[in-house]
């Protein structure tokens, strides 16, 4: 069996002792801003040459300014505690002097279970043959998607509904390690919170984001619970319990196919008008 090569986003390029250059993923345009999942998956995969020994347990992000895709990046990245069983690392996404996004990476090691539960997955219908599949956009690039149920989260003309929204993501041309499962993962928890958000109020959808709308991550933690295979499909629960002030909050636990929980994660987003220029 072939393993797949590493994609060249999830590559990174020395700069100096703590610093590394990444690509940007995305077509450059006055309007293109780079994915914050793009960033989440890098900081991941910079935080695990730092800590071979051990895996990514939370990272949390506040992205404070939007990068440009066609201005180059770099994350640097310092260590400020490192010991057996855990290491704390704090990483910031440079674009030049401009400060995009800071995030600490909390590493850890396996120990053995002294108390073990999870809570149980939903019943959802695992994707078929006739559901809507779509590639990218939301998710890690090449990687594939399914909105349970056919919810659309991009046309503002239909009726309210529960801010609820289960997605089955998955992975199979990427290696399967645990690091790039992880990174690969986090690329795809960015991208559907503020839909979600939106889904109980009529006249609002992705349709508006950005034209009459905006929106944007504001601050994003995700916390990895076991280790899971993202070849085969991972469900993804989320829920958006509160929104206004110009803010959403949601939250979202993601299952693999056997139904073991495998990570959560939680947002908090700006959703406002449109700022009006003269």
């Amino acid at each position: 069996m072939t393993t797949p090569a590493l994609p060249s986003v999830l590559r990174m390029t020395q700069v100096d002792d703590h610093r590394y250059a990444v690509e940007n993923h995305g077509a450059p345009g006055p309007h293109s801003v780079v994915f914050g999942g793009q960033l989440l998956a890098q900081m991941i995969m910079i935080a695990g040459t730092r800590s071979e020994d051990k895996h990514v347990k939370t990272i949390n992000a506040i992205f404070a300014r939007a990068g440009r895709v066609d201005a180059e990046t770099q994350i640097e990245i310092e260590t400020f505690h490192s010991g057996r069983a855990f290491a704390s690392h704090l990483l910031t996404a440079w674009q030049g002097d401009r400060l995009c996004s800071r995030a600490q990476v909390l590493t850890t090691v396996d120990e053995p279970d002294v108390i073990a539960h999870h809570l149980p997955s939903p019943v959802v219908p695992r994707p078929n043959a006739d559901d809507a599949r779509q590639v990218g956009g939301l998710v890690f690039p090449g990687a594939e998607y399914v909105v349970a149920g056919g919810v659309d989260l991009v046309d503002p003309t239909l009726p309210a509904r529960p801010a609820e929204l289960d997605v089955w993501y998955r992975s199979t041309d990427t290696p399967t390690d645990r690091e790039v499962a992880q990174a690969v993962f986090a690329w795809g928890t960015d991208g559907f919170l503020i839909g979600t958000a939106m889904l109980p109020h009529e006249g609002v959808g992705y349709a508006h984001a950005h034209v009459t709308l905006d929106t944007g991550v504001i601050d994003h933690t995700i916390t990895f619970h076991r280790p899971f295979d993202l070849s085969d499909w991972v469900l993804m629960r989320h829920v958006s319990p509160s929104a206004g002030g110009g803010r959403s909050f949601g939250r979202c636990d993601a299952f693999d196919s056997s139904g073991t929980l495998v990570a959560s994660y939680s947002q908090d987003n700006m959703i406002r008008p449109m700022p009006q220029r003269g």
